[in-house]
């Protein structure tokens, strides 16, 4: 609809300057300009933001979201950690999660139409990886266990959630199977604060 807008703004305005009309002219230069702004005005809520998207799509950026933390976190806990509990946990949580993120882009691929996860992590989430990045020794250690608590709690909450009343077969599958994996790993964490 936008070409054919364009194009007919364009033909207007190249049978207008053959005439060499000034008038005619300025009023196609606004008319271009008109319809350049309508070309490059955002899209409305409906058309194509995060609000639209479908349950589907919102479990998997969740999921996918959830995935990068944990990574992320555990990256920073396998260089700063102070114990070695802590550290193997971290390692644990790295390899886990990778495979959960495979296990997720295999799940969505599956879907129709075909679902992208998208991994970009949540402004809590952002902020709680850097407030573990200015903690050293044993308080770092308390505070990554604190999140990775809190994040395997959301997580598998999402998970349960979707796996019981989820559109789309293969992502409930996936959370489903996804579910008493994180419920051990949430045990896990919280082992560490002890």
């Amino acid at each position: 609809m936008k070409m054919l807008m364009i194009a007919t703004v364009s033909i207007a305005t190249l049978a207008l300057a053959g005439c060499n009309n000034k008038a005619a002219n300025s009023a196609a230069t606004a008319e271009n300009t008109a319809a350049s702004d309508a070309a490059t005005a955002p899209l409305p809520p409906a058309m194509g933001s995060a609000e639209a998207a479908s349950p589907g799509q919102a479990f998997a950026n969740t999921a996918a979201a959830s995935d990068a933390f944990e990574i992320a976190t555990s990256n920073l806990a396998a260089e700063k950690a102070s114990s070695a509990t802590v550290k193997a946990f971290a390692k644990q949580m790295i390899a886990a999660h990778n495979e959960s993120t495979a296990a997720l882009k295999t799940a969505a691929a599956e879907a129709s139409p075909v679902i992208a996860p998208d991994p970009a992590m949540t402004a809590e989430q952002t902020a709680d990886l850097e407030a573990l990045r200015g903690q050293s020794g044993k308080a770092f250690d308390t505070a990554y266990a604190a999140a990775q608590t809190k994040a395997h709690e959301a997580a598998l909450a999402t998970l349960r959630d979707y796996a019981a009343a989820g559109d789309v077969p293969s992502l409930k599958a996936f959370a489903t199977k996804l579910a008493p994996k994180v419920a051990a790993h949430l045990n896990m964490a919280k082992g560490l604060k002890a």
